[in-house]
């Protein structure tokens, strides 16, 4: 039985993803801030990515339990600046954006690497959106010119490198990284404006979670396929 853990899986894609990797036969960790939150058939585990207690105390759990972590999700994250224009965000909304999406998911990772490294088949995966392709930025047209959040946006771009360097690192390990956009899904964050359900948009996350050994890593990639850095 292969053992996961999921940020963020109290609502929305990441509870989700929790819930249809428990389907699928996983044992899963669902990190939660309120264990009533967590989907039906995980473990709750009390995880704020920001308190590095909390994230000690989330690997020596799994550790106990198992010891070992085949799937990582890194799915926690926040949007500080929605609504703000990018003249107007400060440091404080950078401040609050990137800890949680970019200091948090390095303070698990961190944390879980022992436990990745005791598995004979990991895998990481990191939840981030288009909105941080810096090529797609750069052309000015298209979604990423109508979501201008530059705390969200950039916090998603410091992920993107994240994956490739954590990648680049841990190959020799077989430790598979790759990252991943569940498109614009109506959740919580997004004010229940997207065109896709939590469901639908788990979907991308599953599926590299659950890929075949030997896969690539490094990559960043959407239902519909790759995307550009």
């Amino acid at each position: 039985m292969k053992i996961a853990l999921v940020t963020g899986a109290g609502r929305g894609i990441g509870r989700e993803i929790a819930r249809q990797l428990a389907d699928l036969g996983m044992a899963v960790f669902a990190g939660v801030r309120d264990e009533g939150h967590a989907p039906e058939g995980t473990t709750p585990l009390l995880l704020d990515v920001t308190d590095g207690a909390a994230v000690a105390n989330a690997a020596k759990t799994v550790d106990a339990a198992h010891g070992r972590l085949d799937v990582l999700v890194n799915n926690a994250a926040i949007c500080g600046d929605h609504g703000v224009s990018p003249a107007d965000v400060t440091a404080d909304h950078m401040r609050a954006t990137y800890e949680v999406g970019v200091f948090g998911l390095v303070s698990v990772t961190h944390a879980m690497i022992p436990l990745l490294r005791a598995s004979d088949d990991a895998r990481v995966v990191n939840l981030t959106t288009r909105l941080g392709s810096v090529a797609l930025t750069s052309a000015r047209d298209g979604i990423n010119a109508d979501w201008r959040m530059l705390a969200y946006n950039s916090a998603k771009s410091a992920v993107n490198a994240l994956t490739v360097l954590y990648a680049n690192q841990l190959r020799e390990a077989g430790i598979v990284v790759n990252a991943v956009d569940p498109g614009h899904c109506a959740t919580d964050m997004t004010g229940h404006t997207g065109d896709r359900s939590a469901a639908e948009g788990a979907a991308v996350a599953v599926r590299m979670a659950t890929a075949q050994a030997g896969g690539p890593t490094g990559t960043f990639t959407c239902e519909d396929g790759p995307l550009p850095w």
